[in-house]
């Protein structure tokens, strides 16, 4: 609307700025961007009528009609007149013409009116979704429902205004309708249950908003609750109407209790496209010398070829490890680049190995190489992969996806649109990939391996032991490379018959030690490249291969290698140009699966003095102990953890700002995690990779890290068992202890906590008997046993004062006005959630200052200061959605909900509850989702949906009901009304 172009008036002189009117929200005109009086309530009735006749003239008794209806004043006519003549005055002379007795508005050009601009947009959306673009279709309809500012014709009086409102939220509410319909056509049901729960309760007999909401929990696994908006519908119908739910909504309850495949989710859903494209080129280099394969090449090409003019073409190759997936892959795809000029995407998804590449985070690298900025990459898988379809939309893009573990890692990593395709690798065949071209890429036939091995060996000798022929070709794997050193071996044996190089290699222990012995084992391959190699690139290439972890980035590898950034680099680099390194991104690099093994044992064999290895190790692990003390420092101003942290002799990275060193933690996730894992073999840096993964604690919290965070610490907590240092022990159960806090294993978490305080104290350590004690008391106030919470939370702030941590004391403090809140001490539950609130302030600590606020909003809502709580929790849910915490993220959304149930707006309400679920999904276990239902059945219930709140509750005391939890009577409580009913 602000964009309109000038007019120009008769005689060639330029008129800048033109007419704005807007009708869709009060009547207001604008010259510019100053707006123009329109008078009395009355006289904007006037200009409404005008407008909305689209420059037809209205005769003066129409207009009077529409004014005044069936009783008009005695002087309308004259009234009519005034009008008129005050709204020519401040419009241009031009604009509102009078004729034939009646008056028009004229000449105020191309989307100078904002219903007009809004048909001309909804028409634009109806073009684009009959084309099949319902990305864009979705974008535009966007727009034109963004121009509506509150209800239409505000505060104009009159009978003729009166049925254009109701003419135009009809409208409005068919065209939000159809934006449902597409975000559901798009996958995105999870995040329409809560728009469309609201719209349902202020709209509670349009039956298709019910329909869709019915869709859309479906779709997300709710089948229960939607049944239950069925039967909530038919009741309230039949209430209020005495009538019953059209055949539509029938027919979708029908096909939700038979579980109709045809309500499945869509297969490829898509967000909004991005706003600067960028052309990726990551395809790894193809061998110049590739020969052979051409049904292979033929077949392949021919399904890439078929992209354009179909929605997605996807093809799997399966194969065993070292069967030439990859090089066949990159091949066809090289030859296919002139297809997709809008970029290839490359990555190894590491699938053969312990730690196969997790699709949140490959989502994340492909979303920042199409050109998104890291601040609107979201953190759940969903979210990720919908936002990845998007911004593909309208693009054609080769996407490599290789070395896959299996289909459920590569489904989210597929583009969903037409003229975009996607080359598979794994070892697997992806028979449950839908809609995929499977290529099984078995290098040779038993027969053509046979034949192999017997051209080298001789007929004579496998014709009198054809079966252990075929034996040897099976162990072997009938890979081309494997089948040539076995049968070189026995060629070179005269005294050996097949069987006994059959039993050889029968023995799956041995098999590639018998695989690889000699010149012409596989290792042969890695040997060449590694024998031309200068002894620094030597060192650099055995050094790099010891740590676990996707990729290594330059900085950590310079760590690694004791050097300075730059000259790491060129070493880097060096090893790419001779292909036994791969440039995974810039300034990231990997290893292939094999060439890292080999790395290894070169490590093993050649690296004098032995001790080095274990130097490099424990470079990189003080590197990643001292960057990651660097980000909590940052994070958490004034925070004692970092003064209590192993000593390390090399620094970590410095950080210009909050975001970046947050950016830091998030990009080497993955690496640092499996890192630390590693490390709890090495004794000696036992305690740093503890202490590592304390400082790291965020990773736990964020939801996507939650499961490989756990499983680190489990596997640290085992070392420092075995090893029985009580520090040791103390620190690593402290870290397990958070983790099973997160993720709502209450008991758990207990249990490691009392022993925390034990061994702790044992060890003269006084930080984690504060966080223990802090813990307990948590975990207490959440099982209800509120006497034993406040007492670990009073020796927290003792210990924590002592320590003079100040926002360890914050936390406990915090903490308990959460206990002062359970046994009705209001008053000073707030003040301790304030005072809590006010050190973190003071320390700048703006992510914990967020834990501050959620508490104080919590003590607020209970005191019944709703406005403040909301205000409080406002502030808190942004610094957490900043700061990438999904955790507090969800439980923000669900206190918000407590503070709109409290202030009766229950639609709000089951709104926030509803996103709470969808944020928490996976996340903060099964006690805290079990809390956000109860809430969201009390909020759905004040909008009326009580069967969808008996579900809810249902569903709650369940849970409740499994973890022995005192909250299920309480819910229960809830259930009783209703089966009385």
């Amino acid at each position: 609307m602000d964009g309109v172009p000038a007019q120009r008036r008769p005689g060639g002189v330029d008129e800048p700025v033109a007419l704005r009117f807007s009708v869709l929200g009060p009547v207001r005109a604008w010259r510019g961007g100053e707006p123009l009086a329109t008078g009395s309530p009355q006289q904007r009735a006037l200009l409404a009528a005008l407008l909305l006749r689209e420059g037809r003239t209205a005769t003066a008794a129409q207009l009077i009609d529409a004014l005044w209806g069936e009783e008009p004043p005695s002087q309308a006519l004259a009234a009519v007149r005034t009008y008129a003549s005050r709204l020519r005055k401040a419009l241009d002379a031009d604009v509102l013409v009078s004729e034939s007795g009646g008056y028009a508005i004229r000449s105020i050009g191309d989307g100078a009116l904002d219903l007009a601009v809004a048909q001309d947009l909804a028409a634009d959306a109806e073009k684009a979704r009959a084309a099949g673009d319902l990305g864009q279709a979705r974008k535009v309809l966007g727009r034109a429902l963004d121009l509506w500012d509150g209800e239409a014709l505000a505060g104009v009086p009159g009978p003729y205004a009166e049925a254009q409102r109701v003419r135009l939220e009809e409208w409005r509410l068919q065209l939000l309708e159809s934006r449902l319909d597409m975000d559901l056509e798009q996958g995105c049901h999870a995040e329409a249950v809560s728009e469309l729960t609201a719209l349902t309760a202020a709209h509670p007999l349009r039956e298709r908003l019910r329909e869709l909401l019915m869709l859309a929990l479906y779709r997300s696994g709710r089948q229960a609750e939607a049944l239950a908006v069925y039967a909530d519908t038919r009741r309230l119908l039949a209430d209020e109407l005495g009538v019953e739910p059209r055949p539509g909504l029938r027919e979708l309850q029908h096909r939700i209790l038979t579980a109709d495949l045809g309500l499945a989710e869509p297969s490829a859903p898509v967000a909004e496209p991005p706003v600067t494209p960028v052309r990726p080129a990551q395809l790894p280099a193809t061998v110049p010398d590739f020969t052979g394969r051409a049904s292979f090449v033929a077949e392949l090409s021919e399904v890439l070829a078929s992209a354009e003019g179909r929605v997605m073409a996807v093809s799997a190759l399966a194969g065993i490890g070292g069967v030439g997936k990859t090089t066949l892959a990159v091949h066809v795809a090289h030859q296919a680049r002139s297809a997709f000029p809008d970029g290839q995407l490359y990555v190894d998804l590491q699938g053969a190995g312990p730690r196969a590449a997790e699709p949140e985070t490959v989502l994340g690298s492909f979303l920042r190489a199409l050109g998104t900025a890291d601040s609107a990459i979201p953190d759940s898988l969903e979210e990720r992969a919908a936002l990845y379809r998007s911004v593909l939309d309208g693009r054609r893009v080769l996407v490599l996806l290789d070395n896959a573990r299996d289909a459920a890692q590569v489904r989210p990593l597929l583009p969903g649109t037409e003229g975009c395709a996607a080359l598979v690798t794994s070892r697997v065949r992806m028979v449950d990939l839908a809609g995929a071209h499977l290529v099984d890429l078995d290098v040779m036939s038993p027969d053509e391996a046979l034949s192999l091995f017997t051209k080298i060996v001789g007929e004579e000798r496998v014709a009198a032991e054809r079966e252990a022929a075929l034996d040897v070709v099976a162990a072997c794997g009938f890979l081309p490379l494997a089948i040539r050193i076995a049968a070189s071996r026995l060629a070179a044996r005269r005294t050996w018959t097949v069987s006994v190089l059959a039993a050889k290699l029968a023995d799956e222990r041995r098999r590639l030690d018998e695989l690889q012995a000699g010149d012409l084992a596989v290792k042969a391959t890695f040997e060449l490249g590694y024998g031309q190699l200068e002894p620094a690139q030597a060192r650099a290439f055995r050094l790099l291969g010891l740590a676990d972890g996707p990729d290594t980035s330059l900085a950590g590898a310079a760590a690694v290698l004791d050097l300075a950034v730059e000259d790491a680099e060129d070493l880097l680099e060096s090893l790419v140009d001779t292909s036994l390194l791969e440039s995974a991104a810039p300034g990231r690099y990997r290893f292939h699966d094999l060439v890292r093994l080999y790395a290894r044992a070169c490590a093993e064999r050649d690296e004098h003095p032995p001790g080095e290895r274990d130097a490099a190790m424990s470079r990189l692990l003080d590197f990643y102990l001292a960057t990651a003390a660097g980000v909590y420092a940052i994070e958490r101003p004034g925070d004692r953890l970092v003064d209590h942290l192993a000593a390390t002799d090399r620094p970590g990275l410095a950080f210009p700002d909050r975001a970046s060193a947050r950016d830091w933690l998030y990009t080497e996730a993955n690496c640092l995690l499996a890192f630390a894992r590693q490390s709890a073999d090495r004794p000696a840096s036992l305690r740093r990779a503890i202490d590592l993964l304390w400082a790291a604690h965020d990773l736990s919290e964020s939801g996507a890290n939650s499961r490989e965070y756990e499983a680190t610490a489990k596997a640290l907590l085992d070392a420092a068992h075995q090893v029985g240092v009580a520090q040791e022990e103390a620190r690593a159960l402290m870290t397990l202890a958070h983790a099973h806090i997160d993720g709502g294993r209450f008991d758990m978490a207990d249990r490691e906590a009392e022993q925390v305080i034990r061994r702790a104290r044992e060890a003269a350590d006084l930080l984690p008997v504060c966080w223990a004690h802090n813990a307990r008391g948590v975990i207490a106030l959440y099982q209800n046993r509120n006497a034993e919470g406040e007492e670990h939370l009073s020796q927290a702030i003792e210990h924590f004062r002592t320590l003079g941590d100040r926002p360890g004391e914050a936390s406990a403090l915090c903490n308990l006005s959460r206990i002062h809140l359970a046994t009705g001490r209001t008053q000073s539950a707030v003040a301790l959630a304030q005072e809590g609130m006010e050190i973190y302030d003071t320390m700048g600590n703006s992510m914990r200052g967020a834990n501050g606020r959620y508490a104080l909003g919590v003590a607020l809502t209970q005191s019944g200061q709703l406005d403040a709580a909301a205000n409080r929790l406002l502030e808190a849910l942004e610094v957490f959605r900043d700061s990438r915490q999904r955790l507090w993220e969800g439980m923000t959304l669900f206190r918000l909900a407590e503070v709109d149930i409290a202030g009766r707006r229950f639609p709000q309400a089951a709104a926030n509850a509803e996103m709470a679920l969808t944020v928490l999904r996976g996340i903060g276990g099964e006690w805290r989702r079990a809390n956000v239902l109860t809430v969201l059945g009390r909020a759905l219930s004040g909008i009326g949906h009580s069967g969808r709140a008996q579900v809810c509750w249902q569903e709650a005391v369940r849970v409740y009901e499994e973890l022995d939890s005192p909250e299920a009577a309480e819910v229960r409580a809830l259930l009783t009304p209703l089966r009385a009913a």
